[in-house]
Parts: structure tokens; sequence; C-alpha cells
């Protein structure tokens, strides 16, 4: 399963409710971190693409800085993927492949859409919500406005992530309804599914 949504949807909440009903999840923003860390090879490409300013005293990347170079500047923003997105995209790949028959692999993406990744998947999620409470979403975690904002400019539209959808949650209420969405989607969907396919045994 391919499980994306735009930034403040509530993705990674769709994301551990789906472990609780028994999916492996990979975490594409969890290996964006692990790409980075100190000593890596990746971390002097990026020194050398954005300056000592994108990293603390200690070697780690200062991902504040960094985050407010890449989300204003398209052309940082692609300099950065091509840094990073060669391992995460390797990496994930060998988590999911290790998931083994009869189980549920997820790969919980920020940007499936903006990456054409969506054939790669047997099935996709798309998580939404209403601008103004993603907003808020951002503005509760420490983002100013206007970073918020340019944060959900930068990523792709809702009727871009829609199109390529087979299953929108819609998660504009609680987390109990959003569950109650959850549940719905790995009975109706994931189980089915898995019911369905002779290679799996129940």
């Amino acid at each position: 399963m391919g499980l994306t949504g735009g930034i403040g949807s509530g993705k990674s909440t769709v994301a551990r409710l789906l472990a609780h009903h028994g999916a492996l999840v990979v975490d594409a923003d969890a290996l964006a971190r692990e790409a980075l860390a100190p000593g890596s090879a990746r971390i002097g490409r990026l020194r050398e693409r954005f300056g000592d300013e994108v990293l603390t005293a200690d070697g780690a990347v200062n991902r504040p800085a960094l985050a407010a170079r890449v989300f204003e500047d398209p052309r940082a923003r692609a300099d950065l993927e091509a840094i990073t997105l060669p391992w995460i995209a390797q990496t994930a790949a060998e988590q999911l492949e290790a998931v083994g028959p009869g189980r549920v692999g997820v790969y919980d993406v920020p940007l499936l859409a903006e990456a054409g990744m969506a054939d790669l998947f047997d099935l996709v999620v798309v998580v939404e919500a209403p601008m103004a409470q993603r907003l808020a979403r951002l503005e509760q975690r420490g983002l100013p406005p206007e970073q918020a904002e340019a944060r959900v400019r930068a990523q792709a539209t809702d009727t871009h992530r829609r199109a390529l959808a087979d299953v929108v949650l819609l998660n504009d209420g609680t987390e109990e309804a959003l569950a109650d969405g959850v549940a719905w989607l790995w009975e109706h969907r994931v189980q089915q599914a898995r019911a369905e396919d002779p290679e799996i045994e129940n």
C-alpha cells in the first residue's frame, strides 16, 4: 500500500492506525532523517550544496534551517532530493520486500504523487483534510503561518493526489472517526484483497 497526503492531513495518524491492524509501515520521513545521519556520505554532499549553515556545531542537520531553504526554492528542493532520494528509495524497497508473504506492507510517503510512484503499489490511499485544519495543525507544531502555507504550496494539490487514489480517507473530524475509516479500509480493501489472493494462506 502506498499511503500519502498533504502536510498536516493526518497521514502519520493513519499509518499508526494501520500498524495497529498488523501492517508493517515503512516511514519515508524516518528514512529521510536516517539518510542525513551524522557521518553519512550524504552529509558531505549536503554541506557542499548548502553550506555549513544547514548543519549544527556537532555535524548534525539543522532541520529548520534546511527546511527554510528548500521549501522556498524549488531548485534547492530538487538538489536535496537528488542527494537523498536514491538511498531512501532503495532502502524502502528493501524493507518492503522483507515484509514477506501474507503480510501487509505500507509505504508512508509524502511525495508519492510528486515522484510518480503510484504504479508501484497495489493500493494507493490518500488522506485529506480541509486546508484550514491542516494549517492550524502546522501552526500548533510551531510553524509560522507563512511557512505553513509555503510548505503546503510546495506539495502536490489535493486534486493531483486524488486522481491517483484508490481510496480517499477524509480526516475532518475526530481521531475516532478517522480510526473508523481505517477500520473500513482494512476490512473492505485490504482483507478482501488478501482473501482473493490465491498465493496467501488464510
